[in-house]
């Protein structure tokens, strides 16, 4: 291993051009961590917010934007159980994603699942991570139940719509395309509903409306989808591409019986994560391996191009993951 790496930083708030190829010391596993190098790295929404200046990394972790990685173990830190230097993985990060090497929780690894390689691998922590603690764990979906997910065809909507039909619910979702929503019934979508040429709340309405909503938009569907949503229905708000603020009547909430509820992933502790981690190794990665669930691949970048990655992902026409190939 070279004291130094390759990497891309966020030079300053702003768009896409303000990404710069650069030069880093090597990181250092510290006690709990391991270093990996990386191969792929996974490209997701939050990137382009911290670069906008909208999203601050935690305290501690690395200013480098990319919350996803895959590639292999090369050191581990003190006291790192379960895992040996030279084992595929990948991986969700506190930040870092975008270099050759990247340290973080040992226990938020997991193992590249059989018959995915590691371009594949890098696609699925920060999406699976997400969409499980978001739809099964806040969200309690369960069999049987009709979920909607906005934004179907991002690489959030994609693992949503897969897995929420693999545990048995009837899905929905909205895009804004034919071809987006072709996509999204191809994977498992029992409707998927063009939001230019249709209203979503009325098209649920006559389903009986959602028992829960997965929503990244915010702003105005706040209120549109407490409407779409059943009788004792369930929001969970997981970002806010039209902003953070709209106005409500709560009459509807507490006649209704609606619970609204969201997270962010990044802030949550260790801990919370790596139980994340560890239900979806049990329950979520036989999916993979057995081939009933899998990433949806849209384009990938080299490293010193992630610019035109963050551009890509911005125009809004990708279909599932981009990546940034590093290694």
């Amino acid at each position: 291993m070279t004291e130094t790496m390759r990497a891309v930083e966020i030079t300053k708030a702003g768009g896409p051009d303000v990404l710069q190829p650069c030069t880093r010391a090597r990181p250092e596993p510290r006690a709990g961590e391991v270093l990996i190098k990386v191969a792929y790295a996974g490209v997701n929404r939050p990137d382009a917010l911290q670069r906008a200046g909208l999203y601050d990394p935690p305290k501690g972790a690395s200013d480098l934007p990319g919350l996803e990685a895959a590639g292999e173990i090369v050191a581990l830190g003190d006291g790192v159980g379960g895992w040996a230097v030279g084992d595929a993985v990948c991986a969700l990060l506190p930040g870092g994603g975008y270099a050759d090497y990247v340290t973080t929780p040992a226990a938020h690894c997991l193992p590249v699942p059989d018959g995915l390689d590691l371009r594949q691998a890098a696609c699925l922590p920060e999406t699976y991570f997400t969409v499980w603690t978001n739809v099964f764990q806040r969200g309690a979906l369960r069999g049987g139940e009709r979920f909607l997910v906005h934004g179907g065809s991002s690489g959030i909507g994609t693992t949503a719509i897969q897995l929420a039909r693999a545990f048995g619910a009837r899905v929905f979702a909205t895009a804004g395309s034919g071809e987006k929503c072709h996509v999204c019934e191809s994977l498992g979508a029992e409707r998927a509903i063009n939001y230019r040429e249709a209203d979503f709340v009325a098209e649920m309405r006559g389903y009986g409306g959602a028992d829960l909503i997965l929503d990244m938009v915010g702003g105005p569907y706040l209120p549109r989808n407490l409407r779409a949503l059943a009788d004792e229905g369930r929001l969970v708000q997981i970002a806010f591409l039209q902003g953070p603020e709209d106005e409500m009547n709560f009459t509807e909430v507490m006649t209704r019986r609606l619970t609204i509820t969201g997270s962010t992933l990044r802030p949550q502790s260790v801990l919370a994560k790596a139980r994340i981690a560890e239900d979806l190794r049990a329950r979520v990665w036989p999916l993979l391996a057995s081939g009933r669930v899998a990433p949806v691949m849209d384009q990938e970048f080299p490293l010193e191009r992630a610019a035109e990655a963050h551009a890509r992902m911005e125009a809004g026409d990708h279909i599932g993951k981009i990546v940034l190939k590093v290694g």
